[in-house]
């Protein structure tokens, strides 16, 4: 006879999985395995702590405890235990725990002396008493009894309530009653490490005090647990012993906030990823690693644990200096703000260039927050510490040219990690700017990554969705077009005119036409009422230039209550009239971001370069994009709508530009090429060293001093040909490469970046002298704007596209790819997959799939290349999508849309219309559904259904539509269309 699942059944199997890994448990057997313990130790019922038991052990780890005085420490200990505040008590306890209590003993001299007792023996773990009980019962004003109870030397750690679905409850349920045991009883919590809320499918845990949301899953775990049972891992992994324990020493802070203390514990990539830094640092073979970690996912938290266990754990590394560097003064405030209000003591902000210098000449054993720009005029080789370890934050942003090089030339023996969760791998050039080159050792991508797909799976992003609105109907005067352009620049070649009107004509050009803009503005506006505003959400406006902001924004303003609508871009004193109407300064701006996180107005911002990036909002929900974006700066400005809100499903982005029309090409996260991969970083530098020269010979004979005779000189050297033409190509070519090679120590101590300055210095001022104080080239893409903006007028825009869902899977795929054969190969995979189960489903099934072959045998005998292939087949796996809507689109079911494609493609000479296949494959498909028994297994089989699918095919064909000939002529048709109508209905 079998038992009905229960709480019960998800309590034993959870005990059996931590006498597996290290506890000694007690209640397997069903019965109430607390009783054991309280009867062994004389545990009184409105006691928290097997204090018989902890005297045992204080006796057994501590030299100074004996028999004699222990009782006078328990006495001591039990005081510490009485706190008023739960979570004062537990900040007591936790010090305690960790770092030993005081304690003043007698020798045998007379003399007394201070010593720290252990409660818990963190450098010989096995030393220490693992328990894990059921049913613990606790009896103070009222009784509690969790499900299960971890005890280290009979000290409850981790307190842990179940549920079972099969009873209706879940991990919900679970949070609701720890809460509840928490204010009923709260002594039990005082000594907690954290709690763990489970159901017959989910296991979640939180730090004592941590309300629900802040309940987490543990969703990963070194290969000695891995487990198919997601639960039976997460309790392996997370609750063993050794990670107990070392969560309890290394990874507890405790941070100030309105209303109370928090307790903090880390996300299981949190302790993952500082562990795998710990390692890299210990073991010493290479300095430096790339973390990449999802937006979202607690970057900063990582580094402040990475920081708090390096400086504190003597057997990783003796006395270090620790740097976190971030690249913008919000990111060092917000740090800072964080810092001051965390348990982490040994910290300090360099507040300025000269006070960084001092601190890395010092080189104290501390934790230094400072901002990238302060290594700016820091002198090279000034490390005072040779134990030095760097993080960077927002790693791809900021590693490049000469601050990233000042940074290599101060602190030269250090190892450096990476922060990102958005690395560039810019193209296959050496010039391109690659974060894994610069922070990943050989045959190693990532130190610890953690992906956009996990973020969504705990929960900790969204997923979100887009929708194109990237094209719209332009009626277009091209006469007119004609005429004023041949008035305007008359002066011009035919072949001058085309080469500046295709340079010109740009995507930011078209996003500046008025017609445009007022069609955009009028979707914007509708959606924001009847998508984003009815639950709450807000919206942000992204623009490719400042006019378009402040063309949006005038026209939004307009249609909408002005409260509503806030522009944000940077200000210049002579800006014209319409960008100086929303002209801001930094400490509006803060405001103005400041509310637009609360509930109220504004309600939608219009941005230019600014809150791309860093910038969390929970009740955004939607981006409307009107700039076109790619690769790691798409990744951060998808990551602004992806922050969870209570009762938001996803983020949304509106797409104007068609940025997601090939999400392939946004999303270029391809490896680079072997041959590429093998490049050493001094390949790039010896390229840079002799393209220098090559431009620096330009100028042989003027000296490289500051002064009005050596720029004039300059200047005048390269405005004619050939030296013009020479210094724009070889000065393009010389930026690349050293934003390449950069950051480097050796930019500095070799002179490199003095020469490239100089140089840079000489190229502004060519570029201003050729240009004239009025940039004649931008007049020019001003009257070509108006011109077109003139002659055109936008009645529509396309709106039949459908929603897609970005993230999880596709951004796994598109960032894993490693190169067109790669591609192509998963393509035809992907793509035969989805064929081969509807080969008969439809003729035109059958004829892509042919061609999938075609192009695989094609591509395997290289008669085409692998770009050519995933061409090819990404045009097939379109026409294969195609198919489904086009059946959706007519309103026919599958096996109607078969038979009418059949009828118009295969046979189309044997009807009269496309009209007439329709009624045809209607009428087929309905008496088949009445006349054919489909109510039994084997069904598509059996003589009756053949005999009776031809049957009503002779009806439909010859006495009703007189389309006998279609049967007669004997091509396959009646077997084609029997074969259609039972795969699609089988």
């Amino acid at each position: 006879m079998g038992s009905i699942p229960s709480e019960g059944g998800v309590e034993r199997s959870l005990l059996s999985w931590l006498d597996g890994v290290g506890w000694e448990t007690h209640g397997q057997d069903g019965g109430r395995g607390a009783n054991v313990l309280d009867e062994t130790y004389e545990r009184d019922s409105h006691e928290v702590i097997y204090w018989d038991l902890l005297a045992e052990q204080l006796i057994e780890i501590n030299d100074d405890v004996t028999e004699d005085n222990f009782k006078k420490f328990l006495s001591s200990l039990k005081r510490d235990l009485d706190a008023e505040n739960l979570m004062d008590g537990n900040r007591t306890i936790y010090r305690l725990l960790t770092k030993g209590k005081s304690f003043s003993v007698q020798r045998d001299d007379g003399t007394s002396e201070t010593v720290y007792v252990d409660l818990i023996d963190h450098e010989t773990p096995e030393n220490n008493r693992f328990h894990a009980v059921n049913q613990f019962s606790v009896s103070r004003e009222t009784t509690i009894r969790p499900d299960v109870n971890l005890f280290v030397n009979g000290i409850p750690l981790v307190t842990m309530e179940l549920k079972s679905l099969a009873q209706d409850n879940d991990w919900h349920d679970a949070v609701s009653d720890l809460k509840d045991y928490e204010d009923d009883v709260p002594r039990l919590f005082v000594p907690g490490l954290f709690n763990v809320a489970a159901d017959t499918m989910e296991l979640l845990y939180g730090a004592v005090g941590a309300p629900k949301e802040f309940y987490e899953p543990w969703n990963d775990a070194p290969e000695v647990f891995a487990d198919d049972n997601e639960m039976r891992q997460a309790v392996r992994a997370l609750c063993n012993p050794e990670t107990i324990l070392d969560l309890l020493k290394h990874f507890v802070f405790y941070e100030r906030r309105a209303g109370g203390d928090a307790k903090i514990v880390p996300r299981y990539m949190q302790y993952y990823a500082v562990n795998r830094i710990l390692e890299r640092v210990e073991e010493g073979e290479h300095d430096r690693g790339l973390i990449w970690h999802t937006q979202g996912s607690g970057k900063s938290f990582t580094m402040l644990y990475a920081a708090e266990n390096l400086l504190s754990r003597s057997d990783v590394v003796r006395n270090p200096q620790v740097f976190i560097i971030v690249d913008t003064d919000k990111l060092n405030s917000q740090m800072r703000d964080q810092l001051a209000n965390l348990t982490l003591e040994q910290w300090e902000e360099a507040e300025s260039i000269d006070h960084l210098q001092r601190l890395i000449e010092e080189g104290q054993s501390q934790l230094v927050l400072t901002t990238i720009q302060k290594f700016e005029d820091v002198d090279p080789d000034v490390q005072g510490n040779d134990e030095v370890v760097v993080m960077s934050d927002e790693a791809h942003r900021f590693m490049e040219a000469d601050l990233g090089s000042r940074l290599d030339a101060a602190l030269p023996d250090c190892y450096h990690f990476g922060f990102t969760g958005t690395p560039v791998r810019e193209g296959e050039r050496h010039e391109d700017r690659n974060t894994f080159r610069e922070f990943s050792p050989e045959g190693e991508d990532y130190l610890h990554r953690y992906s956009v797909k996990q973020g969504i799976d705990d929960g900790l992003i969204l997923p979100v969705y887009f929708t194109l609105r990237h094209e719209m109907e332009w009626d277009i005067d091209e006469a007119g077009l004609d005429e004023e352009f041949e008035h305007e620049f008359r002066g011009m070649t035919t072949d001058e005119k085309r080469e500046f009107i295709q340079e010109t004509v740009t995507s930011r050009t078209m996003a500046e036409l008025e017609p445009r803009v007022d069609r955009a503005v009028a979707e914007i506006d509708a959606h924001y009422d009847e998508h984003v505003a009815p639950n709450g959400w807000k919206g942000m406006v992204v623009t490719p230039s400042r006019r378009s902001a402040a063309m949006y924004g005038k026209r939004l303003i307009e249609r909408r209550d002005e409260d509503e609508i806030e522009v944000l871009y940077t200000s210049n004193k002579g800006d014209p009239d319409l960008i100086q109407r929303f002209h801001t300064d930094s400490e509006e701006r803060d405001s103005i971001v400041k509310e637009f996180k609360e509930d109220g107005n504004p309600k939608l911002l219009v941005v230019h370069n600014m809150l791309l990036t860093g910038f969390d909002a929970p009740i955004l929900k939607t981006m409307y994009l009107d700039r076109n974006l790619k690769n790691h700066n798409l990744m951060q400005a998808i990551a602004r709508t992806n922050r969870p809100a209570e009762g938001k499903e996803n983020g949304e982005i509106v797409d104007f530009q068609g940025v997601f029309e090939n999400i392939d090409e946004a999303l270029d996260y391809d490896a680079e090429t072997k041959a590429y991969a093998a490049r050493d970083k001094d390949e790039l530098f010896d390229d840079l060293n002799e393209q220098l020269a090559n431009v620096l010979d330009i100028f042989d004979g003027i000296s490289q001093t500051d002064s009005q005779e050596a720029t004039y000189a300059a200047v005048e050297r390269v405005s004619t040909h050939p030296e013009r033409r020479q210094f724009k190509q070889g000065f393009r070519r010389l930026q690349n490469l050293y934003e390449a090679v950069a950051p480097d120590g050796r930019l500095v101590s070799e002179g490199i970046e003095d020469d490239y300055k100089w140089l840079s210095r000489i190229h502004v001022a060519f570029k201003r002298t050729t240009a004239g104080e009025d940039d004649p080239e931008e007049d020019m893409r001003e009257k070509t704007r108006d011109i077109i903006g003139d002659n055109v007028e936008i009645s529509e825009i396309k709106r039949d596209f459908p929603t897609y869902k970005l993230g999880e899977e596709y951004l796994e795929d598109v960032e894993g790819l490693d190169n067109p054969g790669v591609k192509a190969s998963q393509i035809a995979h992907a793509t035969r997959e989805h064929l081969h189960p509807r080969e008969n489903q439809n003729p035109r099934y059958k004829r892509l799939s042919e061609r999938v072959t075609d192009i695989v045998e094609r591509w395997q005998g290289d008669e085409i290349t692998d770009p050519e292939a995933v061409e090819a087949l990404k045009t097939v796996e379109g026409e294969v999508l195609e198919v489904e809507r086009e059946a959706e689109d007519e309103g026919m079911d599958d096996a109607e849309f078969a038979i009418y494609t059949h009828l118009t493609e295969e046979t189309s000479d044997a009807i009269d219309s496309d009209e007439q296949a329709e009624e045809v494959a209607n009428e087929i498909v309905s008496q088949f559904r009445d006349r054919v028994d489909r109510n039994y297994a084997g069904w598509q089989t059996n003589q009756q259904t053949i005999a009776e699918v031809e049957r009503l095919l002779l009806d439909v064909l010859v006495k009703q539509y007189d389309l006998g000939h279609l049967i007669s002529d004997d091509d396959g048709f009646v077997d084609a269309v029997r074969t259609y109508l039972i795969e699609n209905h089988g």
